[in-house]
């Protein structure tokens, strides 16, 4: 089985929100994203996701299972000469069935065919989650060395322990 993938419309915005604060803040199913034990409270909500899809720079493309439901999405912030994927989510109940590898994998080739100015992809992901940054380096993606702190104004949720974000790097290699 493999997503039908779109950008994202209006009427996607309730079940979009719910599938975030889902796939990050909830322990369920065949969930292994969760940041459940470092982070309390949303991840995002209605206002926040309006605001992040108003941004000239950014993109979100969700995935749709046979049935139509939304169960995935990924965002693409662009900047000069890179582009940082977050708003990540997989549906908690269908997580290690292949799903995140296969947006992400149209993500990256959508900037690689439509954004030439683009050079690397770049992503935050929480220290403490040891598990997901070996999968993204599975995916080609590194360690740089630099870190942020956890961006607790941004209204993304309250670090329960010390955390950090942890940049991690991806360089496009184009066909010359």
């Amino acid at each position: 089985m493999s997503l039908n993938i779109r950008k994202v419309e209006n009427d996607d915005l309730e079940q979009l929100v719910e599938l975030i604060n889902a796939a990050y803040r909830t322990q369920s199913g065949r969930s292994w994203t969760t940041e459940q034990a470092f982070v309390a409270g949303d991840r995002i909500n209605k206002t926040q996701l309006i605001n992040q899809l108003g941004q000239i720079n950014f993109e979100l493309f969700i995935g749709e299972a046979q049935s139509k439901q939304l169960v995935a999405c990924i965002g693409l912030s662009y900047q000069q000469d890179s582009v940082e994927i977050g708003t990540f989510a997989i549906d908690p109940s269908i997580q290690n069935s292949g799903f995140g590898k296969e947006i992400l994998a149209y993500a990256e080739q959508f900037v690689m065919q439509n954004h030439p100015s683009i050079t690397h992809f770049l992503m935050y992901v929480l220290d403490v989650r040891t598990e997901l940054m070996a999968y993204y380096q599975r995916r080609g993606y590194q360690l740089t060395g630099k870190t942020e702190a956890y961006p607790v104004a941004a209204n993304v949720g309250q670090p329960l322990v010390p955390i950090q974000l942890v940049e991690m790097r991806k360089d496009i290699l184009r066909q010359q």
